[in-house]
């Protein structure tokens, strides 16, 4: 196999790492924060998709696009944890059940409103021109993704390390009942991340449309591999979602190329691995 192919798989797994990202840092922090594995963070990805596709056929840019699906699943984020998970408060099982419901329920409804045809998103002008580096040429919108999810990435990072609501974060998910006795408002910091992390899955379907496609059944690809991410990187942890992501999008996308038959035991063996050295992840932080 060429230099050339080893290159842009790289690019194509490095794609598909900040994609991940952008789904899974807002399901790693939910997870940490309110101790709920909401099974429709999926659906949020692909509803976001979708609402990104009906902006570009009305004419709208690519960029109002993405803005428009962030704040649409921003806002039904914010109603599903303020008017369902809330009122399910400390019954863990009951919560998972309705966030899976929810997926079923989003998954109906754009089945009912966009059809069950597989549609992609189309990449703006501006980022069809491909990359040309050392003479090897690489898809422009592929390294377009990777960089936003690196800038993503760091606005993330600043925002949990470097302000007052990034320290109530972190303290709330080292050790909720504390942070609670020392003044934080948990209800209102759980429904901004409910929010943060909706619309980030939001963005991140818009983002994937012109790679992946939409259609029904994309909840459902992309959900396992937002759960490996976090199990691979930790819960709660940005940076582990970070690393997560893009280790899992090198393990999937060059076991697809080079083991197609065998590219799902290839992506759960390294969370085996870490399940079995570390069991609260990469940078996750051991219960006590």
């Amino acid at each position: 196999m060429s230099l050339g192919f080893w290159l842009l798989q790289s690019l194509n797994a490095s794609a598909l790492g900040g994609l991940l990202f952008l789904l899974s840092s807002g399901f790693s922090l939910i997870f940490g924060l309110m101790r709920v594995a909401n099974l429709s963070h999926g659906a949020y990805f692909m509803l976001g998709a979708y609402v990104g596709l009906t902006v570009l056929r009305e004419g709208y840019g690519f960029i109002e696009a993405i803005l428009a699906a962030a704040l649409v699943i921003a806002a039904l984020g914010f109603l599903v944890e303020r008017y369902l998970l809330r009122q399910l408060a400390n019954r863990a099982l009951a919560q998972v059940l309705v966030t899976l419901g929810l997926a079923f329920a989003i998954a109906d409804i754009c089945l009912m409103l966009w059809s069950g045809d597989p549609m992609q998103l189309p990449a703006p002008r501006w980022l069809s021109s491909p990359y040309r580096v050392f003479g090897f040429v690489f898809p422009g919108y592929r390294v377009f993704v990777v960089e936003v999810s690196l800038f993503i990435a760091l606005l993330l990072w600043l925002l949990i390390e470097k302000t007052k609501i990034g320290a109530m974060v972190r303290a709330s998910v080292d050790d909720i009942q504390m942070a609670r006795g020392v003044g934080i408002p948990a209800q209102a910091l759980f429904s901004f991340i409910f929010c943060l992390g909706a619309a980030l899955a939001g963005m991140g379907g818009v983002l994937g449309g012109p790679i992946l496609s939409v259609y029904p059944g994309l909840d459902g690809e992309m959900l396992p591999l937002a759960l490996v991410v976090v199990i691979l990187g930790g819960i709660g942890s940005i940076g582990g979602a970070f690393v997560g992501s893009y280790i899992t999008g090198f393990v999937y996308t060059f076991g697809q190329a080079l083991l197609p038959a065998f590219s799902y035991v290839i992506l759960f063996l390294p969370m085996i691995v870490v399940l079995a050295v570390r069991p609260s992840g990469l940078f996750g932080k051991a219960s006590t």
